[in-house]
């Protein structure tokens, strides 16, 4: 078997069954995301690590308060969904996960962005949407690869410089924060798509000048626009 979902609004545990399941890529234990249900698993067991074939673990809208350190060893992981659960934390360990590629974490305890997901250089889409988030460690400009950046709904009240390095970004929603402020060369963002599409960049419910002064002297002169057509 390559593929497995497990069901059931009385959900609680992973069956141990499961982790004989060897050749196994693809491990679902989720609801449906229409049925609004919530899961009640509290704990992913440490028997995670026997499943070393899996490429996509989704484990959204359950209770899980924490993640094991034997995450780290499944080496072959490209996808992984943790969204809606009640993580205050991530394990180092997760920073060797070298394949991930996509990593959803939006509406956990989240009060930082873990300085070990900044290790993950294959990373292309991260949501940690609807945390707590008061900071970005600059070491986020290790993540060359990210093209999708999901920080709504935190308590930023800056955006570090480096996040201007991350020269492939398409899409940064930044909406419902405290930012003030934009760093001087956010304008160096260009595949960001300025007002034309209105999914690449997402700024509304923050407290910024219209436009922000120091981004306009150095950005396209799409920015300037896109900014008056906030506040009208």
């Amino acid at each position: 078997k390559k593929k497995l979902k497990i069901s059931g609004r009385e959900l609680v545990s992973v069956p141990e069954q499961v982790f004989g399941l060897d050749q196994l890529q693809i491990l679902e234990m989720s609801p449906e995301r229409e049925s609004c249900l919530r899961y009640r698993m509290e704990l992913l067991p440490r028997e995670i690590s026997h499943l070393r074939n899996l490429t996509c673990l989704y484990v959204d809208s359950n209770n899980l308060k924490k993640i094991p350190a034997e995450i780290g060893t499944l080496s072959h992981l490209e996808r992984l969904t943790l969204s809606n659960n009640s993580l205050s934390s991530l394990p180092p360990e997760i920073g060797a996960l070298q394949r991930l590629h996509s990593l959803h974490l939006a509406n956990n305890s989240l009060t930082e962005l873990p300085a070990p997901l900044c290790q993950l250089r294959s990373l292309t889409f991260l949501d940690v949407s609807d945390n707590k988030i008061g900071t970005i460690p600059s070491s986020i400009r290790h993540l060359e690869k990210l093209e999708t950046l999901l920080l709504l709904f935190n308590s930023l009240e800056s955006l570090p410089k480096d996040v201007c390095l991350l020269r492939n970004l398409h899409t940064l929603w930044l909406g419902n924060n405290h930012l003030r402020s934009l760093p001087a060369s956010f304008g160096e963002l260009v595949n960001l798509d300025w007002g034309y599409n209105y999914c690449s960049c997402n700024f509304e419910g923050n407290p910024l000048e219209s436009p922000p002064p120091e981004v306009c002297s150095r950005g396209p002169e799409e920015i300037r626009d896109y900014f008056l057509s906030l506040c009208r």
